[in-house]
């Protein structure tokens, strides 16, 4: 409490991002792990951000796939969406977001225990349990970001792709749906911006599962997707004068002003061998 008392005074944030297993990229020193409806260690956390007026708060969940849940078993119990519920519940004045939708089956096999999964259950590991809060607790406060999923399952199995995709706006509606790229792992986002204008359910996966299509690229599906909803979350209208002529808005102006286009180049880390 005494950093989120220096963040909140010296950095004034918007928001608030956590994990709950401790620390997510050294999972061998991760010996804090908790649980977003922890009344003892995370209401006092809650409670003061409305104090502050802070109304969002950011959790990295799921990315846990099975040689990770070898390695780390002990964090298992605290990478699911099973304490989500009662928090959002307990804490309507606040949005919850889920970062990476708490998709599981991250990695090259992974995926295709994603796929076989969904092939036979109809269901998304973790991810459909997400989906089911909101009608489960009667609460709107949560909600779906796609974070690196998005850009990982794209290439590897576009029909793994639609599930999630659908499976979510299902449970929570489009309007709770949120981009997010992690571009640092995936290059330039263009090309995922590219993919998703692109992406649609195939009807036979709407026929079966009951997916709403998403629609054209500049639907209201995909619209509130791109940042129509983390818009109206981070009031944007009200703060859009500001950014015009701030720091990336400056650094835009001078990419444009020298020539600069979009790219679909990727960029930073390939796994190899």
């Amino acid at each position: 409490m005494d950093e989120v008392e220096r963040s909140i005074e010296q950095l004034k944030p918007d928001s608030f991002k956590g994990y709950t297993i401790g620390d997510n990229t050294n999972k061998y020193v991760a010996i804090h792990p908790w649980r977003m409806d922890d009344e003892l260690l995370l209401y006092p956390f809650y409670e003061r951000l409305l104090k502050a007026g802070i109304s969002i708060v950011c959790v990295h969940k799921g990315l846990f796939p099975q040689q990770v849940t070898q390695q780390f078993p002990h964090l298992l119990p605290f990478s699911g969406v099973d304490d989500t519920g009662k928090a959002a519940k307990d804490w309507p004045q606040i949005n919850f977001v889920i970062y990476h939708s708490a998709y599981r089956w991250t990695g090259g096999r992974g995926a295709g225990m994603g796929v076989e999964r969904f092939a036979r259950t109809g269901r998304v590991d973790w991810t459909t349990g997400l989906s089911e809060i909101p009608a489960k607790y009667g609460v709107t406060n949560v909600y779906g970001d796609l974070g690196p999923i998005f850009a990982q399952m794209t290439v590897i199995e576009s029909r793994l792709c639609a599930a999630p995709m659908g499976t979510l706006i299902r449970g929570h509606g489009a309007d709770h749906v949120v981009w997010g790229t992690d571009v640092i792992w995936t290059g330039s986002l263009q090309w995922q911006i590219e993919a998703l204008r692109r992406l649609e359910i195939p009807e036979d996966m709407q026929r079966c599962h009951g997916f709403a299509p998403l629609g054209p690229a500049d639907g209201p599906v995909k619209t509130a997707i791109f940042g129509g909803t983390l818009g109206k979350m981070h009031r944007y209208d009200e703060r859009r004068a500001g950014l015009e002529g701030d720091g990336v808005a400056r650094v835009k102006e001078r990419y444009a002003a020298t020539g600069g286009n979009r790219s679909n180049k990727a960029y930073g880390y390939v796994l190899a061998g």
